[in-house]
């Protein structure tokens, strides 16, 4: 009995490393493979617009007496949908001056600013070898709470009303976070049914704050929406009234570079690497794997938090509902892995999602192609980073640990031929 049990748990403990080792590869499939990634999700969008473009099937259909039709068809289809999504993310050639040419561009780091910061919460959990999959109910928390001490804490000036919406929000998202920690540190429940637990606890208790009266809900309302964020408690704009974007983006790009600080440039940091490369040697090593794991989740909340708190105090400030979390926290994900986890990879993904959420809108708009190809777009770049071993075999790419082939000399090849 002993030796099966023996037996089973070193199956088990087997099986762990294997999802460990796979999850690893993931996780660090390079710069490289993210770009083909992207390049080879970018390529199957334009395939669905030229399948869905009605000038494209009309011209397909003589392809063989003026096939030359078909490919300007295709050409116009594509381009035009790319160019219309340059210009609703980046910059509109078509306003009459420079300051509305840049708006498109102010929008997109405008919907960047939670993804870089809920993406920074779940870089630096994979980091440490955990998968936080409970941006939602993190991101749900952190509105509640900035949300309450916005609306419900009255007669406090500007900056200091402000700072504690922000701290009390931050706060809400890392104990949340640290729920998930908790219990993997002390009963080894596994991170992802935990989170994917806690999301749905904090969407229905958020709903229940929204629907009862004297909580959360506005007065004189029968909808499940809060009133709306006082300006003592709101993020000012960054460039002004006529443009989206809020200081939330500087506090993101701040989240950036403290990130960046902790893994590469202090002790915590290398903490969390060593666990999230081997919790066995780090233990050896000394170091409390335990702590690392609650300590690592707390600031993985912390981070989603922020996210959430610019949603509620920056973007939505009429009033939010139960949908305040917008998807953010699951494209958290595709950003963390997009960016490698790193943060500077992760500025870069949220950036890119930022101007695929603004662009869509206006390809849609501008040439009729469905916004859902955007987002299969988007699907389809988490379905290659999640192969690196696809994307290297496409664009031949040297494989991890590989050692690079030698050139035969001619007279070498000759001989093999022979």
């Amino acid at each position: 009995m002993a030796q099966d049990r023996a037996r089973e748990e070193g199956d088990q403990e087997s099986d762990d490393q294997r999802w460990q080792d796979a999850f690893r590869r993931i996780i660090s499939g390079g710069w490289a493979v993210s770009l083909g990634a992207i390049l080879l999700a970018v390529i199957a969008g334009s395939l669905m617009i030229i399948v869905t473009d009605e000038a494209v099937q009309e011209a397909s259909a003589y392809f063989f007496t003026r096939p030359a039709d078909t490919f300007a068809a295709v050409g116009e289809a594509v381009g035009g949908a790319y160019s219309a999504l340059f210009q609703g993310a980046v910059y509109n050639f078509r306003a009459d001056t420079f300051a509305a040419g840049i708006r498109p561009l102010t929008q997109t780091l405008n919907n960047a600013t939670p993804l870089i910061a809920a993406g920074l919460g779940v870089a630096i959990a994979f980091r440490a070898g955990l998968l936080n999959i409970g941006g939602q109910g993190q991101m749900l928390m952190s509105a509640a709470a900035a949300g309450w001490v916005g609306f419900g804490v009255t007669g406090l000036p500007f900056p200091i009303h402000l700072i504690l919406a922000l701290v009390a929000g931050i706060l809400a998202g890392a104990l949340w976070a640290g729920i998930a920690g908790l219990l993997k540190a002390r009963t080894g429940a596994h991170e992802v049914i935990v989170t994917i637990m806690l999301n749905y606890v904090a969407l229905y208790l958020l709903s229940y704050f929204l629907a009862t009266p004297g909580l959360m809900q506005a007065p004189g309302s029968a909808n499940p929406k809060t009133p709306p964020t006082p300006e003592s408690a709101q993020l000012p704009p960054l460039l002004g009234e006529r443009y989206t974007l809020h200081w939330g983006f500087i506090l993101a790009l701040v989240a950036v570079a403290v990130v960046w600080w902790i893994l590469n440039r202090s002790a915590v940091g290398f903490s969390y690497r060593a666990v999230g490369e081997n919790p066995r040697a780090a233990r050896v090593a000394g170091i409390d794997v335990s702590r690392s794991t609650v300590s690592v989740m707390l600031v993985a909340g912390a981070l989603v938090g922020l996210a959430g708190v610019t949603q509620v105090l920056g973007t939505v400030t009429t009033g939010f509902g139960a949908d305040i979390d917008a998807g953010i926290g699951f494209d958290a994900i595709t950003v963390a892995l997009l960016g490698n986890s790193n943060p500077i990879g992760v500025l870069g993904a949220g950036i890119l999602f930022g101007a695929f959420k603004a662009g869509g809108s206006a390809m849609q708009a501008a040439e009729g192609i469905p916004i859902e190809i955007v987002l299969v777009v988007q699907s389809l770049i988490v379905l290659f980073i999640a192969a690196p071993p696809l994307v290297r075999a496409v664009f031949r790419l040297p494989q991890p640990g590989g050692k690079p082939r030698k050139k035969r000399s001619q007279a070498a090849r000759k001989e093999a031929a022979a």
